[in-house]
């Protein structure tokens, strides 16, 4: 079974920092793309990174030049360092996996095949 968790959630004062990370298994990590979403209370999910198999990178507008997606190909691990929170970063966050992803869509949820069951941040 494919199985994607998420770990590195918490609390944190704004302007903190907090790194996720999404560990893979049961697939072909190295052949998929990966992709990070959030979703606030009351609001619909969103998309706010992605990486795909060669490692070019997209960002949603509110997260550019904060956060940064990576992963460790040898480790099956994707992570998502978040610099400079904001309390409007407060989220649950979401892990995803895409086989056929083109970055062009890369903020599409119907891109992706697989989800982990996320990590909370809270920012104060």
């Amino acid at each position: 079974d494919v199985q994607l968790v998420e770990s590195g959630g918490g609390s944190v004062q704004a302007g903190g920092s907090l790194r996720l990370s999404c560990a893979a298994s049961g697939y072909a990590y190295s052949g998929y793309s990966m992709g990070w979403f959030r979703q606030a209370p009351g609001k619909e999910r969103e998309g706010v990174a992605a990486i795909d198999r060669d490692g070019s990178t997209s960002y949603a507008d509110s997260v550019k030049g904060r956060f940064t997606i990576s992963k460790d190909n040898a480790k099956n691990t994707l992570y998502l360092l978040m610099n400079s929170l904001k309390p409007e970063d407060t989220a649950m966050y979401y892990c995803a996996a895409s086989l056929g992803l083109t970055l062009y869509d890369w903020d599409q949820q119907y891109e992706y095949d697989y989800w982990g069951q996320g990590t909370q941040v809270t920012v104060s």
